[in-house]
């Protein structure tokens, strides 16, 4: 059983002393079990598409021009979630990922939640996102926070688009 410490979420890489696990890990984990999820399991990194080993190997340069924020426990990066720079007013959050171990302590909401204080800093009109509509327990988080589901800007099966104005 794992001990309830205090989170802390903080803008990476940011002002953080080095964390273990850190973002690399994170997403690696994140992009590991979607593929699964979707019926593609790979057995590591190195069996994900190009475009996810890239921002595995780079977050600094992939996401140079958007906010990456870690939820920490102690030293150790146990949350993730990505707000990109503002298109025509919006932004979106990706990327979303807590450590299966560190799940139901609140690090999903306190990402997001610390997301939306950034849009909203930001001057942003509205905060979307996709989800996979089989992460029933991630939709009920997001229509919880005022996300709706909204018409598809992807055209990729079984995804389910959400908005919610800042």
């Amino acid at each position: 059983m794992i001990h309830q410490r205090e989170i802390a979420v903080v803008r990476w890489p940011g002002q953080v002393p080095p964390v273990q696990g850190g973002l690399a890990d994170l997403l690696a984990a994140y992009h590991v079990q979607t593929q699964a999820e979707k019926g593609e399991a790979v057995a590591g990194v190195e069996g994900l598409p190009d475009r996810y080993r890239t921002e595995i190997a780079d977050p600094r340069s992939v996401f140079a021009d958007d906010v990456v924020l870690l939820a920490l426990s102690g030293d150790t990066a146990v949350g993730c979630l990505v707000v990109t720079a503002s298109v025509d007013g919006r932004s979106e959050i990706k990327r979303l990922w807590t450590e299966p171990a560190f799940r139901g302590q609140g690090i999903a909401f306190s990402l997001i939640s610390t997301a939306l204080v950034h849009a909203e800093e930001s001057g942003v009109s509205a905060v979307r996102l996709s989800v996979w509509k089989w992460r029933a327990d991630a939709i009920a988080l997001y229509e919880r926070l005022g996300f709706t589901v909204t018409e598809s800007w992807d055209e990729r099966d079984q995804l389910v688009c959400m908005e919610r104005s800042v």
